[in-house]
């Protein structure tokens, strides 16, 4: 396979799944519902546990807002499609650390849950092909441990706000990314064939 021919796959996906945006939005709002959980008077423990219990509405947000978006979670006919889902599964395996984390420290969960958060987005530049993934990884990452390491179990609410308002940020730059990256994937196309 050809450089031209994998940019062209990996373009479609990006033009058709638009980005990943209808993940992205969906989180900045799971992660404005985290910072509500985090700013409320209750023990970090049970913060914690209802923090993994609102991430898990993610996924569905994320399908309701596919529709809406208009973007496919299946590009048909292009190998590169499955990588996808492979990248998001992986965080799943930094899952042990977090439960750690919850049982041992459960005042710096929603740090650890922002940092896992912020560097699961590194890979999607490659997928995507856009480079706001690994910035956007490494500004959620970083700044989350900075939070962590200087506020006090009170203020810890700032990490989940921080989150929400940087994804949010990066929905809309994505979005409007989205018809340049048609054009560019139009221009692929009609290099190298349909």
């Amino acid at each position: 396979m050809s450089y031209i021919e994998l940019q062209k796959l990996k373009l479609e996906i990006s033009v058709k799944a638009k980005k990943g945006v209808d993940f992205i939005f969906s989180a900045s709002i799971v992660w404005f519902v985290i910072a509500y959980i985090w700013s409320k008077p209750i023990g970090d423990y049970d913060k914690s546990v209802i923090t993994f219990i609102v991430g898990a509405l993610l996924l569905p947000m994320a399908f309701a807002f596919s529709k809406v978006l208009k973007t496919a979670w299946q590009v048909v006919n292009n190998p590169l499609q499955p990588l996808g889902l492979w990248l998001n599964f992986a965080q799943l395996f930094y899952f042990p650390f977090l439960v750690f984390i919850l049982l041992m420290l459960p005042e710096y969960f929603v740090m650890t849950y922002a940092i896992i958060t912020g560097a699961h987005l590194f890979p999607y530049a490659w997928f995507y092909d856009d480079n706001l993934y690994a910035v956007m990884a490494g500004v959620i990452s970083a700044s989350s441990l900075i939070f962590g390491l200087n506020i006090s179990s009170e203020y810890m609410f700032y990490i989940p706000l921080f989150t929400g308002s940087a994804l949010l940020i990066m929905f809309i730059i994505l979005w409007l990314s989205i018809p340049e990256t048609s054009q560019k994937w139009k221009e692929f196309s009609s290099h190298i064939g349909k």
